[in-house]
């Protein structure tokens, strides 16, 4: 059984191995424009979507198992992408300074003209961040190419107060949750 994990990120092909030793991750080049209309809610599921359906349109093996998956950052019903510089990674973290906000991530499992999608909720507390806590995280080269502009694997762990949720969501894959969904899924193959 061919399983292609459509995503470039590093951390999502260290979680996939705790699924499956067996699967290729590849890079997709869908595009990520988001409706107008959409939910921010409902935005990771519909791009893990198109990702599972860009890697399945650029796959030989039509009968591969794809599984399509992206996070979403959810502050006051907007939500923060990967910051463009540190400006915008300030106000990010600002925002997210002594709140509460939704990390959402969205899976879509497909094969041929099957496709199952999921989304998986977190909520992340920030404690109240200093200037200090702000400059000393914005200089490190890590909130850049995170949602939300923080990486809860790594020193960012040090702005969270608690997790309510999948802690692995928050790092990219709900690893519980697309586990059984994907037994699930090839259980009716």
């Amino acid at each position: 059984m061919n399983i292609i994990l459509a995503s470039a990120s590093p951390r999502r092909r260290e979680l996939m191995n705790l699924i499956t030793e067996d699967f290729t991750a590849v890079s997709t080049d869908a595009d990520e424009t988001l409706p107008e209309n959409i939910a921010p809610e409902e935005a990771s599921e519909y791009l893990a979507k198109i990702k599972a359906e860009c890697a399945l349109r650029n796959t030989d093996d039509k009968s591969a198992i794809i599984i399509g998956c992206d996070t979403t950052v959810i502050c006051d019903n907007h939500i923060l992408g990967k910051p463009k510089n540190s400006g915008q990674c300030r106000a990010f973290l600002e925002l997210l300074s002594g709140r509460t906000h939704k990390v959402v991530t969205g899976c879509a499992i497909s094969s041929g003209a099957k496709m199952r999608s999921f989304s998986v909720v977190t909520d992340v507390t920030f404690r109240h961040l200093s200037d200090e806590d702000i400059n000393d995280y914005i200089s490190t080269d890590e909130p850049y190419d995170k949602a939300g502009g923080y990486a809860v694997q790594g020193k960012g762990a040090l702005l969270i107060e608690k997790i309510d949720g999948d802690f692995f969501n928050v790092v990219g894959l709900p690893v519980s949750k697309l586990n059984i969904e994907l037994k699930k899924f090839i259980n009716t193959l």
